[in-house]
């Protein structure tokens, strides 16, 4: 019997006697890691396992500062300061709204009376000038519905004569084509005139 039957090799053991007579690694690489307590078997992998945790370190800190990037792009709508000046415009718009709905009774009587039932609070010694007025605002209505009118008739007087125009195109279009037809006819009509003189 042998004495590798007496204990069974693991396949760590046979990756590093392979690395070992291969020169990738030495035995006192094996034995220094053996007797410390370090996780890693040679300087190469220790600075590999350090170089891992320093790229998952700096991955971290760049999800911190796209955060960061992110909360600060949002701050106006996110920061308490805003939802705070946001939460008291809305508070006195519904105060507002409230105000209205237990008002509503007397709002909606104020909208269905007409105005014209209202008396103006006019002085007695006012009372001419606001004639003058009203007789000035009828006057000017009456001004403005001539201009409007006169404008009006401007735009159908141009709208006429350009349709007077193309009318006459058509007009000329059409006399020049009786003319283009009427010339054979023409000429036909003398050169038979013309043989029944020579046959008489």
């Amino acid at each position: 019997m042998q004495q590798w039957d007496l204990f069974s090799v693991s396949p760590a053991a046979v990756l590093l006697s392979r690395c070992v007579s291969r020169g990738a690694i030495c035995q006192e690489e094996i034995d220094s890691t053996s007797s410390n307590q370090s996780p890693t078997f040679s300087s190469h992998l220790h600075e590999v396992a350090q170089q891992i945790s320093m790229q998952r370190l700096l991955e971290e800190l760049k999800l911190k500062i796209e955060l960061l990037q992110v909360e600060k792009e949002g701050a106006d709508v996110t920061h308490t300061l805003h939802l705070s000046r946001r939460f008291q415009m809305l508070q006195v718009l519904c105060g507002h709204l409230q105000r209205l709905l237990k008002d509503q009774n007397i709002l909606r009587q104020r909208l269905m009376t007409s105005p014209g039932h209202t008396n103006l609070p006019v002085q007695a010694h006012l009372h001419r000038f606001v004639v003058e007025v009203v007789k000035m605002l009828l006057d000017f209505i009456q001004t403005l519905e001539r201009k409007l009118d006169s404008v009006h008739s401007c735009i159908s007087t141009r709208d006429q004569l350009t349709l007077l125009n193309t009318s006459l195109a058509q007009l000329l279009a059409q006399v020049t084509e009786v003319q283009s037809r009427s010339n054979p006819v023409l000429q036909w009509k003398e050169v038979r005139s013309s043989l029944q003189s020579d046959d008489l």
